[in-house]
């Protein structure tokens, strides 16, 4: 470090920003200080920095663009990946799954609700001594359910005409009536709803239906509210004995004219103006061509708080609920269980049978070309009864990845019930928390592994039936074990028996033909 002292005379030249000293061949412009000044130079001290700028707080990223992984642009800048090929695919992936989800969201509430159609596709068991099935096939113009509940007709169980049975969007809906026994009356309430698991209900009580109703309206009306669903005519007879007299035998031509409904309107008003309020309208009946919302379309203060004030009525439907034995007293099922049965669609390109997509259970035949769907209703007696609740996910998964046909020691196809008692406790003693299941949904070649799928909601007739593996994944709950299904919905049997393909005679309702296809 040097530190000098100079003469208080610094010259400057008006052309040069830098410093001279006082030279004899110029005569520059003079600038004297009044004091000294120290100009210290050093090699090693740095320029005093400005101080840095206060940090912004960081902008909170919403779901759509905050998510790490999630948002391509992040995702790129976390992982250092500066390849432009590889980030506008991904960018271009992105944008399709946030399309398709917007599309989704535009005709759904929530994913859930997009993934809930097994609850009512399929063959279901109704309440009302009924089971309904519905199917998706567009392109069929006439469906049926053949089986040998009904010695395979075509014609007997059948979706009716019009919307009863067929929407405009491929949507087929058939009804399998229970048939009442011989000696049986039909029930007296129409819909008469059966409790098909508890051997009695409420219903069963003794009490009739016309004292259940008078109970509900009751619980419901006050005193003089329901004057005019007990006689709805009333009203029509006093405005007809207004405008044409007592029951008269007058003509077309006796007759005087009759004014507009809004000359006739403000007459009455003017002949009842000095009524009390409670015997007017609530509002004005003219239309003023004001838009009203119907929030807005309510009487009054005191009506909301009458109705809110209220207790629920009678739930007459539960009330009137029969058990089960009032409903094998009085009913046979229409499709008994364990009924083979499969539907049938007549197409443009001719009659056509298809094991349902929706089946829960599917069999082959004996010869094992083909398959039928089983109808899988056990009684509550021999129905398994879940015992386990799943266990909670922990933050480490240790997964043991099986497969129930092989999973045994002898040369054979191994079932589930064989898996549930020789592997499931040699996974928790091994240390592991989760299993993966795979090759557990119908396919129809077992050397693929499972890879040939036919029926997505179906497991593999191979291992066992449905409550066999309700009881494998039960057990494996109460061992402390998840379950994790390897369900590959991008492979599918090209079969067109079993499988989906030309479900409904035409190439797009689930799968394309050609190269690439079903997968």
């Amino acid at each position: 470090m040097t530190s000098l002292s100079l003469p208080t005379k610094i010259y400057l030249y008006p052309n040069s920003p830098s410093i001279q000293f006082q030279s004899q061949q110029h005569r520059p412009q003079k600038l004297t200080f009044t004091r000294k000044i120290k100009i210290i130079c050093s090699a090693t001290e740095q320029p005093q920095q400005p101080p840095p700028p206060p940090k912004q707080p960081k902008k909170k990223k919403n779901v759509t663009e905050g998510e790490k992984g999630v948002d391509p642009v992040g995702f790129l800048t976390k992982h250092g990946i500066s390849n432009k090929a590889f980030a506008q695919f991904l960018r271009e992936r992105h944008k399709a799954v946030k399309d398709l989800k917007d599309e989704i969201f535009n005709r759904h509430i929530n994913l859930r609700d997009m993934a809930s159609g097994f609850e009512i596709l399929g063959m279901h068991r109704h309440m009302e001594h009924r089971v309904d099935y519905m199917e998706w096939a567009p392109g069929a113009r006439y469906c049926a359910l053949v089986g040998d509940f009904n010695g395979w007709s075509p014609t007997e169980n059948c979706a009716r005409e019009g919307h009863f049975g067929h929407d405009d969007f491929g949507y087929w809906f058939i009804i399998l009536e229970d048939k009442l026994r011989e000696g049986e009356k039909p029930d007296e309430l129409y819909f008469q709803q059966y409790n098909y698991v508890d051997d009695y209900d409420k219903g069963d009580s003794g009490v009739t239906i016309e004292e259940i109703f008078k109970k509900s309206n009751d619980d419901y009306w006050e005193p003089g509210e329901d004057r005019f669903v007990k006689n709805p005519f009333e009203v029509p007879a006093k405005l007809y004995e207004q405008i044409f007299g007592p029951n008269g035998p007058q003509t077309l031509e006796e007759l005087e004219e009759i004014p507009d409904p809004e000359t006739r309107y403000k007459a009455w008003k003017e002949q009842h103006k000095n009524d009390p309020p409670s015997n007017l309208p609530p509002y004005d009946v003219i239309d003023n061509g004001k838009d009203y919302d119907y929030f807005n379309v309510a009487s009054s203060p005191e009506w909301f708080k009458k109705i809110f004030d209220k207790k629920p009525p009678l739930q007459y439907w539960l009330e009137t609920r029969k058990g089960r034995k009032a409903w094998l007293k009085k009913y046979t099922p229409g499709i008994p269980h364990g009924s083979k049965y499969r539907v049938y669609f007549n197409t443009p390109s001719g009659p056509l049978e298809r094991v349902p997509a929706w089946a829960t259970y599917v069999q082959p035949d004996e010869d094992g070309k083909q398959a039928s769907a089983v109808h899988w209703e056990p009684p509550p007696e021999s129905a398994y009864k879940w015992k386990n609740t799943p266990p909670k996910v922990p933050k480490s998964l240790r997964i043991y990845e099986c497969h129930v046909g092989i999973s045994g020691s002898e040369p054979k196809i191994s079932s589930f019930n064989e898996f549930t008692e020789k592997v499931l406790l040699h996974v928790k003693e091994a240390g592991y928390n989760a299993i993966q299941l795979i090759g557990v949904i119908e396919h129809k070649d077992y050397f693929t592994v499972g890879y040939r799928v036919t029926n997505f909601y179906a497991v593999s007739s191979r291992y066992g039936t449905p409550d066999d593996f309700k009881r494998l994944v039960d057990e494996a709950h109460g061992l402390g074990l998840l379950v994790f299904l390897d369900i590959v919905h991008s492979y599918s049997a090209a079969d067109e028996m079993v499988g989906l393909s030309l479900f409904d005679g035409s190439d797009d309702s689930f799968f394309h033909t050609g190269i690439c296809t079903n997968s």
